[in-house]
């Protein structure tokens, strides 16, 4: 007597590995976005640290150290800029090529990649997608879940955004490259290596990672202020968040259809743009070793230049430790707030800033409610945006007492390596280069929590909603 095999559903019961495999992923993917996001980040840092230490990867066809391949692979993974090898030498074209892919994996987001290859490969978005997609774009849903609020982008939307992703991506780097092209052949990086030079450039900038693919870096353009713009268009692209290039994309003549996040992130980027610039030019106009020996017109360029690197950028024409106290202060400071929300630089974002302020605006005024631009913002935000500065914090003091602990440098350079590490920037003193294996780990793991974001580590580390069928007495400290 033969025995027929079960059947559920026109399926056998019995299940292959590679579907229980996928299940599982699946279920993971579902139950917490943010973690899977974690896992995703860090299995592309194993891979590309693998891929970096192959002989292939270097010009001498020699091993990188683990501690040197691990944090290239973090640092470009996590669009930072910051690195322990000379990135213009050390490499060959294989090593190039993994930076060159790496920023914008990094750049554009992992889940929000992996939902752009489904869209082309489906012709369609599946609920589940879509809720990791909207998770990448808007923090709060992580945080909070779905929320009644307006919102960047709308669930129904995602498809259109991803779309704008992809395709903002590729117009804009190949724009930026194109119109670099003329400044790498005055320079004298001539044929396919100036071409080359382009697209890597326009690709640091959009992703604001800040490597340069040329020995001196940016000593070769220092007199071409048509190149030195058009990093810092790229920067400041990347930097506003693909939310707010989608809205701008949609209704860029009607300000009126634009979102409350939209309109405080351009006029928040806007005010630390023009704030940071006239402290710079009010900080360096007289430091021989900066900008003191330039003209009124150069010193002012470079001083917006510096504004916009800062925030994220990476870039620099100067060296850092040459700047006052003063001014490493307020570079330590822009970037801590970093740019907007969904994009492709760090920090704790520019929204958040805004509604700390908002924050505090309304209850100077007595107002039960923050708001802006004609809308209310919920408390939820505030609690929010609170936890995002403090978490923020707390990863840069921890990060700066070891790395002061392991190499007895002066704080104020370790202070803005630390927050430079922590805010995916890229700028250092020359610090970061020269720390013994175990700082390197240090700063590592601190950019790597500064790119997967404060907001998503403290979803994956605990539940983003308890229920609570309860009120506990209520009670008032004094604050303050």
């Amino acid at each position: 007597m033969r025995v027929q095999p079960m059947v559920r559903s026109g399926r056998y019961d019995r299940r292959s590995w590679l579907g229980v495999v996928r299940d599982a992923v699946d279920a993971f993917m579902k139950s917490s976005p943010s973690r899977f996001a974690i896992v995703i980040f860090a299995g592309l840092i194993l891979l590309f640290t693998l891929l970096f230490s192959l002989p292939i990867a270097t010009v001498d066809r020699s091993v990188t150290p683990l501690h040197d391949a691990l944090f290239t692979a973090v640092s470009v993974i996590c669009v930072t800029g910051l690195a322990t090898v000379d990135m213009a030498t050390h490499w060959s074209p294989f090593g190039n090529a993994l930076v060159f892919i790496g920023v914008n994996i990094g750049g554009v987001g992992v889940l929000t990649l992996a939902s752009i290859l489904g869209l082309v490969i489906s012709r369609r978005l599946g609920l589940r997608s879509k809720l990791i997609a909207a998770s990448d774009t808007n923090p709060s849903r992580i945080h909070v879940g779905p929320v009644a609020e307006r919102q960047a982008v709308k669930l129904g939307e995602v498809g259109g955004l991803l779309v704008t992703v992809a395709i903002s991506m590729l117009v804009i780097e190949g724009t930026i490259a194109l119109a670099m092209i003329p400044s790498m052949f005055e320079a004298g990086y001539e044929g396919l290596r100036g071409v080359w030079y382009a697209f890597y450039y326009s690709a640091m900038a959009f992703t604001n990672t800040g490597f340069n693919p040329n020995p001196g870096g940016l000593d070769a353009f220092a007199g071409e202020y048509w190149f030195q713009s058009m990093l810092m268009l790229g920067v400041f692209l990347g930097s506003l968040g693909f939310p707010v290039i989608f809205a701008l994309a949609r209704a860029w003549r009607q300000p009126r259809r634009w979102s409350v996040h939209v309109k405080l992130t351009l006029t928040t980027t806007t005010i630390l743009f023009v704030a940071g610039a006239a402290m710079f030019l009010l900080l360096e106009h007289s430091n021989p070793k900066t900008y003191g020996g330039l003209e009124a017109g150069p010193t002012i360029f470079q001083s917006f230049f510096m504004s916009v690197m800062t925030r994220s950028g990476g870039f620099s024409t100067i060296n850092m430790h040459d700047l006052y106290g003063s001014s490493l202060l307020v570079s330590d400071m822009l970037m801590f707030i970093g740019g907007g929300s969904a994009s492709t630089a760090g920090g704790i974002k520019v929204t958040t800033l805004a509604v700390l302020f908002l924050a505090a605006f309304a209850e100077a005024r007595g107002a039960p409610s923050m708001e802006a631009f004609g809308r209310r913002i919920p408390r939820d935000m505030l609690r929010l945006s609170v936890s995002v500065v403090l978490w923020g914090a707390t990863i840069v003091a921890v990060s700066s007492i070891a790395i002061l602990q392991i190499t007895k440098q002066p704080f104020d350079y370790v202070l803005f390596d630390v927050i430079s590490a922590f805010a995916t920037c890229g700028l250092s003193t020359g610090l970061t280069a020269e720390l013994p294996p175990e700082g390197v780990y240090v700063m590592a793991a601190t950019m790597f929590m500064g790119r997967v974001g404060t907001v998503t580590l403290a979803a994956a580390l605990a539940a983003s909603q308890r229920r609570q069928l309860f009120k506990r007495p209520e009670e008032r400290p004094i604050v303050g």
